[in-house]
């Protein structure tokens, strides 16, 4: 006896069936049982002669052993399958122009209703654009927002390391079956946003990684947020793609500003010139938000790899170059340098002097800071 999402499968496998299609026929005809019910007249005049007659096709032999691998899927702990019709549905995504028909949720649901900001970026991000993905993610998690973003390479994964050591975790949306981690590079963190976060899919289990999934699932990202970070993004990116689901979907996109002459720097600049909010850091979009909670005590950093942060380190051994090793080309506000190196306001200061004084970085307006060499 299978759940009750079986024919919801069935209704989501059907060929010509996409979600558009999906939520026109769950409109006119009401749930997936009733619409396997109806006669193919009735279904042909919604959604014309091919798709009426392979609904009512039987269900496949493909589709029954999918349906087997779904329900033994279902009967592991914190595996869920939520449809349209599921009270646990993700009540953000119900807002959204196209929301998927059905969810593949892997780990804590409660996740899916929290408030959150999506942070994306490049595949191919500079060591500040990881920095700047991981401690943004933290004091956003800190702060009570859930970090969503797609667990690629480069920024996503980033923002998922830390949002992990933050209150509020974060929920990789993924562009394969819930059951596959792509890419392999990121099992270890998928299991632990698994474990301490969420994973979610509206791909049936076993589905491959194709390359238009993954735009497409680009708009759960945003629609399960507040509004997008966009960190680090080529003038041609998917993370504009992410930006632009955002604006249609009524959520807010902020962006980090980065050098003229990084390539990388020239996605995020484009969006701030279309009305994006520039921002220098995470108080910024908390501001903006109008969103607050009690402030909370930021944990010392940990990398999930096992390689020490230098955070962890001793202020009283951190030297100057270790603390100009973490001073970009791009202007680096204090407080993220006070968060990566883990000195007090007043040694920070005193470094940062000297390494002014040897020419080695330019103090700017507004608390900022470049290296020169």
């Amino acid at each position: 006896m299978y759940p009750d999402f079986s024919p919801w499968l069935r209704l989501e496998q059907t060929p010509g069936v996409g979600s558009g299609t999906a939520r026109k026929l769950l409109t006119a005809f009401g749930l997936p049982e009733q619409i396997f019910a109806c006669s193919y007249e009735q279904l042909a005049a919604e959604v014309g002669p091919r798709i009426a007659k392979a609904l009512l096709q039987p269900p496949s032999s493909a589709l029954l052993a999918l349906t087997e691998k779904t329900y033994e899927w279902c009967q592991q702990a914190n595996n869920y399958v939520l449809t349209l019709a599921d009270s646990n549905y993700p009540s953000a995504l119900l807002e959204i122009p196209d929301p998927p028909v059905v969810l593949y949720v892997k780990g804590r649901l409660d996740l899916l209703s929290s408030p959150g900001i999506g942070v994306v970026g490049s595949r191919h991000a500079t060591a500040q654009g990881i920095r700047n993905a991981e401690l943004f993610s933290e004091t956003l998690s800190q702060a009570g927002l859930t970090i969503s973003s797609g667990l690629a390479a480069g920024i996503d994964a980033a923002a998922h390391q830390g949002a992990l050591r933050g209150m509020a975790s974060t929920v990789a949306v993924i562009g394969t079956g819930a059951d596959i981690v792509y890419p392999a590079r990121n099992r270890e963190l998928a299991h632990a946003i698994a474990e301490l976060g969420c994973i979610v899919s509206e791909y049936s289990l076993g589905a491959p990684a194709v390359a238009s999934n993954f735009p497409r699932r680009n708009r759960i990202i945003s629609g399960l947020a507040l509004g997008v970070l966009v960190i680090e993004a080529a003038a041609q990116s998917g993370s504009l793609i992410t930006a632009r689901m955002a604006v249609e979907q009524g959520r807010e996109v902020f962006a980090i500003p980065g050098s003229i002459h990084s390539p990388l720097a020239k996605g995020c600049h484009q969006l701030i010139k279309q009305g994006a909010k520039l921002v220098e850091s995470a108080q910024d979009i908390v501001e903006e938000l109008k969103f607050s909670l009690p402030r909370l005590k930021l944990p010392r950093l940990k990398d999930l790899s096992g390689i020490t942060p230098e955070s962890e380190l001793s202020h009283a051994n951190i030297p100057t170059s270790g603390l100009l090793a973490n001073i970009a080309f791009d202007p680096t506000p204090m407080d993220t340098l006070a968060l990566v190196s883990g000195l007090d306001m007043g040694c920070l200061n005193a470094q940062l002097l000297n390494l002014e004084l040897d020419g080695q970085i330019e103090a700017l307006p507004g608390g900022l800071y470049r290296r020169l060499a």
